[in-house]
């Protein structure tokens, strides 16, 4: 990891009351750790009894919507938008399901669950590949196993 300001290699040093933080020498400045925010949403039909799984990106696997939040957007707000720009749905409930750090892209995941006004998902955007509505019990073994969204999904269901 290197410093934000002037690219010199960090160091660890400790900070009383905060642990082992990387420090810049050069600067004489701690670099607390930066990253990126994002959500992914669990989209139940109206009548809460389908969730809603899309592929993306040529890929043959089931996830959930996601998307970046934009400076200045607060995380319910990016997740509302987010479902109206890739699927072409507004939701009339939004709750925060749970959180988790993703290493692979260094981005912290807000995770929110919501329902769906309509199910009509013919106004879908050039991002998404395919959507399709499951029951509960289908989403769970449709899902990609493994995956953040799998956790995301499973954690829900098992409230």
């Amino acid at each position: 990891m290197y410093c934000v300001n002037c690219g010199t290699k960090l160091t660890d040093r400790f900070l009383e009351h905060e642990g082992m933080i990387p420090y810049c020498k050069k600067c004489g400045e701690y670099r607390f750790p930066t990253f990126s925010v994002a959500c992914s949403m669990i989209v139940l039909s109206p009548d809460k009894n389908r969730v809603l799984l899309i592929k993306q990106y040529g890929r043959d696997r089931n996830i959930l919507v996601a998307g970046y939040i934009s400076k200045g957007e607060n995380a319910e707000h990016a997740a509302a938008r987010e479902i109206k720009e890739e699927i072409g749905l507004s939701v009339s409930e939004l709750h925060f399901n749970e959180s988790s750090y993703y290493e692979r892209t260094n981005t912290l995941m807000l995770n929110f669950w919501c329902v769906a006004e309509s199910d009509d998902l013919s106004n879908t955007n050039y991002e998404i590949d395919h959507a399709e509505w499951y029951t509960l019990d289908e989403a769970r073994e449709n899902i990609v196993h493994g995956s953040l969204a799998e956790k995301f999904l499973l954690a829900f269901l098992d409230k």
